[in-house]
């Protein structure tokens, strides 16, 4: 409960970064947002993003204990570990929010001020820059990997251990209703991951940066509204 409380935080500060705003602009006529508001938007809305990357591969650790080690779990998983990686998950998503954003609103626009998505975001501002971009495309793709693709690998990797503690379950009962949780979870993840890897692990000029909006609102919209309730009644 204490690394579900620290995501649900993380949810309700990262749609209020973001929804309020885009509700506003959808019933204007004149959709426009100041520069101070889109800087702080970015700030925000990069730092709790990498945050959460973080702190869902901390919470399928903390259920490979549980399913894996059960008679251990209280030994592996005191409080002092949760305490130190829940505070891993926040303080990664700020350094790598200042780094990021700050060498992105570096980055000169030449009088391009029209976004074309739904809140500010660092691929998208990328892309408005007028100046070569390189540097910031190889430090974006870098960290991408980092707050993305390695926490996933080690969600998939707990998630394998976890279904083979399953399927040792004797009572088939028991093993639709582990299954059954787990998998609903699992889908929120590869949801999560999978639309923030489109948006992020690609050419800030590609094409298909046009898809960014639809995307972008599975991970700031839909999953924070999913993981109510996949972590509380599903469990």
């Amino acid at each position: 409960y204490f690394l579900l409380s620290n995501l649900s935080c993380m949810d309700i500060c990262l749609t209020t970064s973001v929804a309020p705003q885009l509700l506003v602009t959808m019933n204007k006529k004149d959709k426009t947002m100041s520069y101070g508001g889109c800087v702080a938007q970015l700030y925000v809305a990069m730092g709790l993003g990498s945050s959460e990357c973080i702190l869902l591969a901390v919470m399928a650790y903390d259920r490979y204990a549980a399913v894996c080690q059960p008679l251990h779990y209280t030994t592996i998983m005191h409080p002092q570990l949760c305490a130190s990686l829940a505070s891993i998950a926040w303080l990664s998503g700020l350094v790598t929010s200042l780094i990021q954003c700050s060498l992105t609103v570096q980055l000169p626009l030449c009088g391009h001020h029209k976004l074309d998505h739904i809140f500010c975001e660092v691929p998208v501002l990328i892309k408005l820059a007028c100046v070569d971009t390189t540097f910031n495309e190889v430090e974006l793709f870098v960290a991408s990997v980092v707050f993305l693709i390695v926490p996933m690998s080690l969600i998939l990797v707990s998630y394998g251990f976890i279904t083979q503690a399953i399927l040792r379950i004797k009572s088939a009962a028991g093993r639709r209703k582990a299954f059954g949780t787990c998998s609903s979870h699992l889908v929120v993840v590869i949801i999560f991951y999978g639309t923030i890897i489109f948006m992020y692990l690609q050419p800030a000029k590609s094409s298909s940066k046009n898809q960014g909006k639809f995307v972008s609102l599975f991970y700031t919209i839909v999953t924070p509204l999913l993981n109510p309730l996949i972590y509380t009644l599903r469990n």
